[in-house]
Parts: structure tokens; sequence; C-alpha cells
């Protein structure tokens, strides 16, 4: 990487960088800004949180004209929030240059905005609908528009911005610079570059992968009914300084938000209902540390940055992978480290595979913390606050703890004093859902692996095993531990098949060539049916009226052919059987 001062960028531009303690230009950075400098187009494609907004700032601001007044340059982008950032961030990158920028977007009254365009700011940086709103009234003039700049295209695409973005770029003069930025390249995106682009320069930056190298990725197994707790063990655990977590749904959003501030935590939550100023309100607060846990849809989110975000917790796990890398790039921003810790339900282990699949790396699996060892954090935090105010005490406390050590033994003091602290930063523990069901939880990952494999006694089931073609039948054996089991037992021996829901001997489905009867069934025998027979009959013939045998192909006849069975299938054989002959297996 380069420093930005080996970019040969303009003297006022580099003022304000070192201001702002930056030396080092990221990737994106080194690779776009020499190329933009020398006019030509760029499509970027690079996740969040590498620099993109100072890869496309900077050589804009040297090529705007600071003595013209006119819209100069145009920069969309897809949620209010963003645009207030990009905003902002140029303003603190042309500190020295003078320049004039105005962010417009919904939501923000349309006559002050109206107002502010008749000072003819030299840069427009909005959302696409509400500078569509603005063409169309005919209260913005972009004849004299240079450069274009997309931000988060793919987010623009996926928020149905696609028609809105052509309507505006038709507007706009077609000898001007166009610069793309985004962390994926859908085809609708590349065919938009194909049209409004002029022999683009690529510039692709995937460090280490699709994510960020140094943001911890870790998933959590957890039923759906315990995830709540599961979230405020983690939450305790980690104490993140400050934290976003992803809901699914609005509606998600809202009753997470009420369930941890009824626990003490100071968390609000984000999402496309809210009014802009309640919007607004929020995103303040938290980039003040008013509260530490910010509560998002995925869309409410887009283009978040604030400094500082340790963690990432994916309360829902995202529906697909481009969500996922855009989640987790709120943390382990601009080199620094970050943590993203997912929550995953039985029914969501494939999703998770599919995420590790294309991002090409895999999320580690964590047990969630016990209550001692969230005690045992909690101490270590409580002794490190003790520490860090010894060299701190004032005189008046001195004074106090020289009388209570006169008094009582000093180990009782402390430990004392030791348990107010403690109370003041943890409140009381109790035992929460997730240690009361240890019991129930189950393996999710190593029961997607063993579904995948056949064995002698395999899955599900109790003795005998599922899926299984050696003795013992196989899976959801309902009973207790003693007999057979059940499904899908495909050679002879003795249990039968699945489903066996009772403690007694053999039961079973669909037995293939078994010699006590087969499927889903209860006592000694198979399938809807009682008795000694198999399946779908009764008395003693089974499946689908034998006298003698059992469904689907068992020793004394019956089902689809067996042993003593005749084509036509009367008496002796199975009266429904179409094979005749020896014994023959469905």
């Amino acid at each position: 990487m380069a420093t930005f001062q080996e970019l040969n960028i303009r003297e006022d531009i580099m003022k304000s960088l070192e201001e702002m303690g930056f030396e080092q230009a990221t990737p994106i950075q080194t690779e776009t800004i020499p190329i933009a400098l020398e006019g030509h187009d760029v499509i970027g494609q690079a996740q969040t949180g590498t620099g993109k907004t100072a890869a496309f700032v900077i050589p804009t601001i040297s090529r705007i004209d600071m003595n013209k007044r006119a819209i100069q340059v145009l920069v969309m982008a897809p949620t209010r929030e963003l645009a207030i950032q990009v905003s902002e961030e140029t303003s603190r990158l042309g500190k020295y240059s003078r320049i004039n920028v105005l962010p417009v977007y919904g939501g923000q009254p349309i006559d002050r905005q109206i107002k502010a365009l008749k000072r003819t700011p030299q840069m427009i940086i909005g959302t696409p609908g509400r500078l569509l709103d603005h063409i169309r009234r005919k209260t913005v003039n972009l004849s004299e528009v240079q450069i274009v700049i997309l931000d988060e295209a793919d987010e623009m695409l996926d928020m149905g911005f696609l028609e809105d973005i052509e309507s505006i770029l038709a507007e706009i003069p077609t000898e001007r610079q166009t610069l793309l930025f985004s962390a994926t390249m859908p085809d609708p995106i590349r065919r938009l570059a194909e049209r409004f682009m002029h022999s683009p320069k690529v510039v692709k930056i995937q460090p280490q992968g699709v994510t960020a190298p140094k943001i911890a990725q870790i998933y959590y197994e957890v039923a759906e009914k315990n995830k709540v707790d599961a979230l405020t063990r983690l939450l305790d655990v980690e104490s993140p300084e400050l934290g976003v977590i992803f809901c699914r749904t609005k509606k998600g959003v809202d009753e997470l938000q009420r369930v941890l501030q009824s626990r003490g935590y100071l968390a609000a939550g984000l999402h496309g209902d809210m009014t802009q100023r309640e919007r607004d309100q929020v995103m303040h607060q938290f980039r003040q540390s008013s509260i530490d846990l910010l509560i998002a849809t995925d869309v409410a989110a887009r283009g978040l940055d604030v400094e500082g975000v340790t963690h990432v917790f994916n309360y829902d796990i995202p529906q697909d992978v481009d969500s996922y890398v855009h989640r987790i790039g709120r943390t382990g921003r601009a080199g620094r480290e970050g943590k993203a810790l997912t929550l995953i339900t039985p029914r969501e282990f494939k999703l998770l595979r599919m995420i590790e699949s294309a991002i090409g790396k895999r999320i580690h699996k964590s047990l969630l913390p016990t209550l001692m060892e969230l005690k045992e954090r909690q101490q270590a935090r409580i002794m490190e606050k003790l520490l860090g105010e010894i060299d701190e005490t004032a005189s008046q406390y001195e004074e106090l703890a020289s009388e209570l050590l006169a008094q009582h033994n000093s180990t009782a003091v402390l430990a004392a004093a030791l348990k107010i602290i403690g109370n003041d930063l943890t409140g009381d523990q109790e035992l929460s859902s997730i240690d009361m069901s240890a019991s129930e939880v189950i393996d999710f990952s190593k029961r997607f692996k063993d579904q995948r494999q056949s064995r002698p006694g395999g899955g599900y089931g109790g003795s005998g095993g599922g899926y299984g073609d050696r003795r013992g039948g196989g899976g959801y054996r309902g009973g207790d531990r003693r007999s057979s089991g059940g499904g899908y037992k495909k050679s002879s021996g003795t249990g039968g098949g699945g489903y066996n829901k009772d403690r007694r001997a053999s039961g079973g489905g669909y037995g293939g060539g078994s010699s006590t009867g087969g499927g889903y069934g209860e006592k000694r025998s198979g399938g809807y049916g009682n008795r000694e027979g198999g399946g779908y009959g009764n008395r003693e013939g089974g499946g689908y009226g034998n006298r003698e045998g059992g469904g689907y192909g068992n020793r004394e006849g019956g089902g689809y052919g067996n042993r003593e069975g005749r084509r036509d299938g009367n008496r002796d054989g199975n009266r429904g059987g179409t094979g005749g002959g020896r014994r023959t297996h469905f």
C-alpha cells in the first residue's frame, strides 16, 4: 500500500488527511485515486469498510473548479444515512478546499433543500428518489455535471432504484466521468455500466476472501425459544462497546427492542417505518454512545458507518450471502478487529453452510457461555475496574477505608466492596432458558453430517440406526431404548423399520424382507396394522391384504410379490401383489 503523499494528492487535501490522522492509503484508494485523477471511468468492487468513500472523494475534490458556480459532481447513495455520511466525509476532506456540498434525501423538508439548491452547491449527494423529485420539479440543474458517482450500486439495485438511476443519468451530459462502486457485481449492474460508462477501468479488491480478515466470525446453535436468552448471555459476556444487532423484519426489531430495554440494555431500533426525525435521533444517540446497541433491519443499516462498532450480532441469520457480507462489514472497518456472532436454529444450518461456501471461509462454531463462565468474565472486569481506580482514589475514601479496616477483617471488607461493585456492573444473575434446557441441546452440525452417512446403527434412532442396511433398522424411533428401532431397513434381519413408538419388540416401517413385520407399526408388528402381520394390514396378514405375510415384502408372503405368492395374489400369496414366485423385494 502507498502513502497518500506518494499518490500526488493536492496540498489542501493532504492537509485535511493529516488532520484526520490518515497517512497510509487502503488498497482501493491506492488503485482508484490515480486512475480517477486521470479522468477515466472506474468500476470499483470492494467490500464495505475498505475506504471506498475517500477513494472517490479525494480525486473528485481535486477535479472540481472552485471558481465555477454550478453543480459539477453528483453522488447517488442508496439510503439517507449513507448520503449524510458521504457528505460529512466530503466536508472533512474538503475542509481547506472550500467546497460547497449539499446532501439531498427524503424525509427532510423539500422547501429547505430547494433554498439550498438556489445557492448552487458544487457537489450534491443524494438518494435517487429525492433527486428524481427535484429533477421533475425543475429545482435542480444538472447540465454542468462533469462527474457522476454511484456508491453502493448493488444496494440501490436491491432497493429497486435501477429505473430511477437510469432516468437521472439520462438528464446528465454524456461527456462526463462516471465512478461506480459496489461490494458485488450482479448482471443488472454490469449492464448499467456497459450502457452509461465509457471504457471503464476495473479495480477489484478482495482481501482474503469476501469478508474482512480481522473479523472473527462465530456461530452458536440455539433453539428458537432460547434465542433472546442466548443473545443476552452473549451481550453480557462480550460486553460490546458499540454493537449492531440484525433482525430479519421490522416487527422483529420492535419486539427485540422492547425485550432488551426491559432487561436494562441501552438499545434502540432502526427500520424503514420510522420517521426521518426518529432515525436521525437514534443514529445521533448511537454515535454519541448514549445507547450502545443498535437493532436494525438490513435495509435500514445499508451504508451505516459508525466509528468504533466492535460487534455485529446476527440475531436472525440473513437469507442471502450479500446481506451477510454487508452486515458484518459494520465492524472491523479500516483494518480494525471486530466480531460477528450469529445465532442459528436447526432449520438454518444449510443456510449457514451456503454462506460459508460463498465467502470461502469457515465460520467457527462455539458453545454458548455458561452461567459460571459469565460470572468469571464479570469478576475479571470487576477486578480490572477496581485496579484501575487504585491510583485515583480520593482522600475522603482513604479515611473511610482506614475506619473500616480498623473495625473489620480486611478480607471481609474487600469482599463486600467487590460484591457491591459487581451488583452495580452486572446485576443479579439467574439461570436462563439456555441453562435450564441444557439437556435439550442438540449438536445440529453433527446431525447434519450424520444424515449424509449410512451407518450400522445410525441417526435419530435408539439401538437401530437410520437409513441403515444391516441388522437394526433405523430412524426416529419414538419409544424407549429397547429393541429395534425404525426406518427404511432394506435387508433381512430381526427388527423392522421406522417410527416405532411402542416400547416393545420389533415394529417398524417399510421393512423389506424382514422376519417380524413392517412399517409404521406398534406392538409386535407393522404399520397401521395390529397383531402378527405387517404394514397396512390387520390380523394375521399384513400389507395391502395378505393372509400370512407382511407389507411390502416379507417371508411368508404379501406385499408386491413374495416367496409363496402367485401373480394374481390369492390365499397363500399376496392378494394385492403384482409379482409372484420366489422372494423379491420392493
